[in-house]
């Protein structure tokens, strides 16, 4: 076949797009907008119960592990061997469908479902691939309740134990293992089983520089380093109107502080990005000294000398800073992860693909965390990217038009055709 848009091998738009807006709306919020899956809730349940159901009606092989993960594959030919004579590793998409809380419809499930497009355009077309196609839906990519971040992707590649991670307790006290349960996803496969030949992730970008740049297609090179920690600030509290400015132990100044140190971080690094995303202070009283400040930071450079420096001069600062205000500082690890350069062949396959279908297009760095991280550590792994509106995500107003969805879906068919020889 001459290319992915003959009648042999096409991708069903029309589904696509049909099936991202049917698992939209589970979790909808009618009043607050756009919907809320957090991980291993019974929202996340019903969601992860429609994409079983639609890799069912596709004959896939479904398969969950014991963190939850869910694998559809559609087999290669029986007794298929790779050159060495093995059984062929299978070629793996995906992403995750868990959200934050009034998140936007594409974030993680736009590449899952993208992935179920390529399974159902070999399926329409009778087409039995060289060798499995697996489609999967980590869990907890988001993080919103339980610590760490991307955990399915991250035990998969043997990154985190299992252990470790089924103890996980979240935001609302449940523990991980007893919800994965709960909701009846606490498969028996161990995590790691199933290790990709390649793995390719189809993602909206999250970010404004596609559609500033008017281009259809992000080639992903390399993704940020992130680097999460949340700050306890210990100091005394005391009457707000009684209290020299020179005898005070003000635990909401410090985090202030902090909050303007790492602007200027950033600022003066050129690449780093600081964010504190959440801060809280105790007693919380207007006319009271906060005598406890305890805030998150997050800190991201897509080089880890840079990042690196820049964690080294925030907790600098938080030394001195507690000498000179005579409060306590203790810092808390949440997550940290270096940057990642993405497979150089596998990028290049993408930007051929993108040329071969005529769309525009850039190598570029992913700001956001993806599973694709952490399965590159194990397999050769890329990322394509369509435009946001707006750079917005994690958001309500999320949005990529529909012929940006389908030809960012057409852009991954098109790269799954020729590795696995089907697109010649």
């Amino acid at each position: 076949m001459s290319d992915t848009k003959s009648p042999a091998l096409r991708l069903n738009g029309p589904v696509l797009l049909q099936q991202l807006r049917e698992l939209g709306e589970i979790g909808a919020d009618p009043v607050a907008g756009g919907r809320t899956r957090v991980a291993l809730t019974d929202d996340e349940k019903a969601g992860r119960d429609q994409l079983v159901a639609w890799m069912r009606e596709l004959g896939l092989d479904v398969q969950i592990d014991r963190i939850g993960n869910i694998f559809g594959t559609l087999p290669c030919a029986p007794g298929a061997r790779d050159a060495a004579g093995a059984m062929p590793r299978p070629l793996m998409m995906g992403s995750h469908i868990d959200t934050v809380i009034n998140a936007g419809a594409l974030d993680g499930c736009y590449g899952v479902l993208g992935g179920l497009a390529v399974a159902r355009a070999f399926r329409d077309a009778g087409i039995v691939p060289s060798r499995p196609i697996t489609v999967v839906a980590f869990t907890n990519e988001e993080g919103a309740r339980f610590h760490p971040d991307m955990m399915g992707s991250l035990v998969h590649a043997g990154g985190l134990p299992l252990d470790e991670a089924l103890d996980a307790i979240g935001t609302d006290g449940a523990r991980l293992g007893d919800e994965l349960v709960r909701i009846g996803y606490a498969g028996e496969m161990a995590p790691g089983t199933l290790v990709p030949h390649e793995y390719l992730e189809l993602h909206i970008e999250q970010g404004p520089i596609l559609e500033a740049e008017g281009l259809e297609i992000g080639v992903v090179e390399n993704l940020q380093g992130i680097s999460w920690q949340q700050i306890t600030v210990q100091g005394n509290a005391n009457h707000a109107g009684t209290t020299p400015t020179r005898l005070r132990h003000d635990a909401g100044y410090v985090a202030a502080a902090t909050v303007a140190e790492l602007r200027r971080i950033a600022v003066e690094s050129g690449t780093t990005l600081a964010t504190v995303g959440t801060m809280q202070l105790e007693p919380g009283v207007i006319n009271v000294i906060p005598r406890k400040a305890v805030f998150t930071v997050d800190m991201r450079d897509p080089d880890e000398q840079r990042l690196t420096q820049s964690e080294a001069r925030l907790a600098d600062f938080l030394t001195k800073t507690a000498a000179q205000e005579g409060v306590r500082i203790s810092t808390q690890r949440l997550a940290r992860f270096e940057p990642v350069m993405f497979d150089a062949e596998l990028t290049a396959a993408i930007e051929a693909s993108a040329k071969r279908l005529g769309l525009s297009y850039k190598r570029m760095t992913s700001g956001a965390g993806h599973d694709a991280q952490m399965i590159a550590r194990i397999a050769p792994a890329a990322m394509i990217f369509v435009p946001s509106r707006g750079g917005i995500s994690h958001n309500p107003r999320e949005h990529t038009d529909d012929a940006q969805l389908v030809r960012g879906a057409e852009v991954l068919l098109d790269v799954v055709a020729r590795r696995l020889g089907a697109g010649q």
